[in-house]
């Protein structure tokens, strides 16, 4: 659904994930668009499943490619308070911002969702599952 509706409004320079949550569906989306060019920008706000106050991005997109964003995808799984998308979208404030999911405080910084939920809802993504919440490998070692 999300890509029918990124097709029919043009063609994209590439896109750029914020991950981890936005590395799968960027990587769908570019398949079925055919979009080679895929950057990420690195934020984090989350250990494990609690929200940090501050955003840290560790590592940012190649600025020199992508300039202000414009031609270009910001594609994440889900905006929850919006910290994130805020922090990014300066970053690039002219990228065209699709996510699957958006919650009522994040919705006002992305251009384009599937659904919206309610700020309580947990999302539980196929990438970041078991039957429950499950921590990563290296994490348990």
């Amino acid at each position: 659904m999300l890509c029918r509706k990124l097709i029919d409004m043009g063609r994209w320079k590439g896109i750029i994930a914020i991950t981890r949550g936005g590395l799968i569906p960027a990587g769908i989306i570019a398949r079925e668009l055919g979009i080679r060019y895929i950057d990420t920008v690195c934020a984090v706000s989350y250990e494990e499943q609690k929200q940090s106050d501050d955003v840290n991005v560790i590592k940012s997109f190649d600025a020199s490619v992508i300039g202000d964003g414009e031609g270009y995808l910001l594609v994440d799984d889900l905006v929850d308070t919006g910290k994130t998308a805020k922090v990014v979208r300066n970053l690039i404030p002219n990228a065209f911002f699709a996510t699957l999911y958006a919650k009522p405080l994040g919705r006002p910084f992305v251009d384009l969702c599937i659904k919206e939920v309610s700020q309580e809802t947990w999302m539980r993504f196929p990438w970041d599952m078991e039957l429950n919440y499950s921590t990563p490998l290296v994490d348990r070692l």
